[in-house]
């Protein structure tokens, strides 16, 4: 299996405890078997070896992060890097030509191109390495992995796969509705997107050169400050005519939000913390003073030196902007 883990972001919905300076994916925050612990990077790339243990991995990321990426994962890693921050498609197509012109790895290979977020178990990236395999012997050229959805939420790209199969066409794409319209694609079978994009190197080549003007991964590179910022949701799969979805039918979660990380969490409160109800509340204090949460239910707190957030569990996952805001008091 060759694989590409998106590790670009600043995991901004995780705010104060993941910032730029210290993003989200390599927080160590996860449990291991035996009472250790390990970064959401370092969780992902062991589960892909142990389903895989030829695997080939590459991480495409941001210069700033490049550094911290060789501590946790060893200096053999090979890290395709974004001179600028543009969302996934440019991300994808740089280091889908780093894969064919630095690596020199074969056009016709199959990759898989993964967020380096997903909570699951290692049956998902099993399900990565069969999609891999699939989509190496069929005419269509992408594939995607679909999640059962649990609620209508609008974080969530949806699939609406045209039978009930394992593998099934996608009779249409949607990339985050609203709550409204999420409800009504869950009721007409749709899938969450887990982010998870399955191709031949060749076939997002092509289509990179049909949108941009670049002659290979140097000159691509030279001019990625030029390129539109735009999701490879947006530029490729809502257009596309052919492709296929894989199911995933296992646990998932993508712990890149409050709510997402606090469903995970085996303790509710990390530092000093106290609370009336702890049953209903989560607090992760990095600071030296305590915090006391009294008559709320429901919420997390979290505390370090580069702010503090107190929000309702399900109202976490829009922090975005109000972070942009806060950056400017």
């Amino acid at each position: 299996m060759n694989i590409v883990l998106l590790s670009g972001g600043s995991g901004n919905r995780l705010w104060p405890l993941s910032t730029p300076e210290n993003s989200k994916q390599f927080l160590k925050i996860l449990k291991t078997d035996d009472g250790r612990t390990e970064s959401m990077l370092q969780r992902v790339f062991a589960q892909i070896h142990r389903v895989d243990p030829s695997a080939v991995v590459t991480v495409a990321t941001s210069a700033d992060q490049a550094a911290e990426i060789h501590r946790q994962l060893g200096e053999a890693i090979k890290i395709s890097i974004e001179p600028d921050k543009k969302d996934t498609f440019p991300a994808i197509v740089l280091a889908s030509s780093y894969l064919v012109d630095v690596l020199q790895i074969d056009p016709e290979e199959t990759v898989a191109f993964c967020p380096v977020d997903p909570f699951a178990d290692d049956s998902f990236f099993a399900t990565i390495r069969d999609a891999c395999a699939y989509i190496s012997s069929v005419q269509e050229h992408l594939m995607l992995l679909g999640i059962t959805p649990t609620a209508p939420l609008e974080k969530y790209g949806y699939i609406v796969p045209k039978a009930e199969n394992d593998i099934s066409l996608v009779a249409s794409f949607k990339e985050k509705p609203d709550k409204k319209n999420a409800q009504r694609y869950i009721d007409n079978g749709a899938l969450w997107n887990a982010g998870v994009f399955v191709f031949k190197l060749s076939y997002i080549l092509k289509r990179a050169h049909e949108l941009i003007d670049f002659s290979d991964y140097y000159d691509l590179f030279q001019k990625y400050h030029t390129l539109e910022r735009i999701s490879f949701d947006y530029a490729v799969v809502e257009h596309e005519k052919d492709i296929l979805v894989k199911r995933y039918n296992g646990a998932w979660s993508d712990i890149g939000t409050w709510d997402a990380l606090t469903a995970t969490m085996d303790t509710h409160f990390v530092g000093k913390a106290v609370s009336d109800r702890p049953e209903n509340v989560f607090v992760i204090n990095e600071t030296e003073k305590p915090i006391i949460v009294l008559g709320l239910e429901n919420v997390v707190v979290s505390a370090t030196d580069s702010g503090i957030i107190v929000s309702d569990i399900q109202a976490s996952h829009k922090i975005k902007p109000y972070v942009d805001q806060a950056k400017n008091l």
